[in-house]
């Protein structure tokens, strides 16, 4: 698959058979929706493509992340959420036989999981626990982390749902479990196990759940979701809603880069434009233009600010920037601006 961006005949929703889509920084931002989300989903489903929700966040029942999802006008169903603490109990089972007892650091969601794949859950390291898993919950404090740290010290094996350092929620970004999972690290000096994204896990499991054939991955984060979607050889694409910026896409490391390029879910109904080599090492995209020269970015002159063509600029700019880090030529980060910064109004 190719390593920078591509383009399409038709819309996304057309051509992909099943969308694995990212919540936080997608569908929706805390307890509020994310605008344009609803109509971009639903319409998508109005054209033939299903969607399952595939989500680090391990905290939470697949029952409750579909009622949200329901309740903001995205009607889903249990079956079409797939967690971080599902693919955790997976993990489980690749090492331990049903009956083994297991120490859960982390919220309902990962506790059901864990049972429901066979599993003992004991409260206390003194009880012996063959392994941890750790997954994010707002109520987690030093006591639950400390458990997990002196079960791992007498060799529980550890397991964390995902490695996300931060979250995002309605107020700004908070520590997410990756956090969390480092103050264990931390204390144990023990590397654990992730079943979350970035690893492509997941996907893979939502992609057999679905029966699909095409699969595309829609997410805001580029260390995650687009890195997963990179790792497992499925079709990422980046909307601009969450965590990742415009500017961060510039400056991708190759396993991180998206395929696609989007402001927010409408990208699903959009066809994506593929850059193009001109002359003078210039990329173009439509009427949009850039290259690097002497390690330095330069964007083309004109254009008429629409999202249209912010969108264009940064395809076009990822397209110069990844073609000249992969020939070995260096890159001033400093040259590479805030890009689709007047995306924020028409969020």
């Amino acid at each position: 698959m190719s390593r920078g961006l591509i383009g399409t005949t038709a819309a996304p929703a057309e051509e992909f058979d099943v969308a694995l889509v990212d919540l936080d920084g997608v569908a929706y931002r805390g307890h509020e929706p994310i605008p344009h989300a609803a109509d971009g989903l639903t319409g998508a489903r109005g054209r033939g493509m299903r969607l399952v929700f595939v989500t680090n966040n391990a905290s939470r029942e697949p029952e409750s992340v579909a009622e949200q999802l329901t309740q903001l006008g995205i009607p889903t169903g249990a079956d079409e959420v797939m967690t971080a603490a599902q693919a955790a109990a997976q993990l489980l089972r690749s090492r331990l036989e049903p009956g083994a007892r297991v120490l859960v650091v982390g919220g309902a969601g990962l506790r059901t999981a864990v049972r429901h794949a066979g599993y003992r859950i004991v409260e206390s390291a003194d009880d012996e626990p063959a392994a941890v898993a750790q997954g994010f919950s707002p109520d987690l404090g030093w006591a639950q982390l400390a458990e997990a740290a002196y079960a791992i010290e007498q060799g529980a094996w550890h397991v964390a749902s995902n490695l996300d350092l931060s979250l995002p929620t309605a107020r700004g970004f908070a520590p997410g479990n990756g956090s969390l999972v480092a103050a264990v690290r931390a204390a144990t000096g023990v590397e654990p196990d992730s079943a979350g994204k970035p690893s492509p896990a997941m996907y893979r499991m939502a992609v057999e759940r679905a029966g699909a054939k095409r699969a595309l991955v829609v997410g805001d984060r580029l260390d995650t979701d687009l890195a997963g979607a990179r790792s497992g050889g499925f079709v990422g694409l980046h909307v601009l809603t969450g965590v990742s910026s415009a500017r961060d896409d510039v400056l991708a490391a190759p396993g991180e880069r998206p395929h696609l390029v989007g402001a927010d879910l409408r990208a699903l109904h959009e066809v994506h434009p593929e850059p193009t080599r001109v002359e003078d090492g210039w990329w173009s995209c439509r009427e949009a233009s850039a290259r690097v020269v002497d390690a330095r970015l330069e964007l083309g002159r004109g254009g008429d600010g629409s999202v249209r063509h912010q969108l264009d600029e940064v395809r076009a700019a990822c397209a110069a920037a990844w073609a000249a880090v992969d020939a070995g030529e260096p890159l001033d980060e400093r040259s590479v601006p805030e890009l689709a910064t007047g995306l924020a109004s028409d969020h």
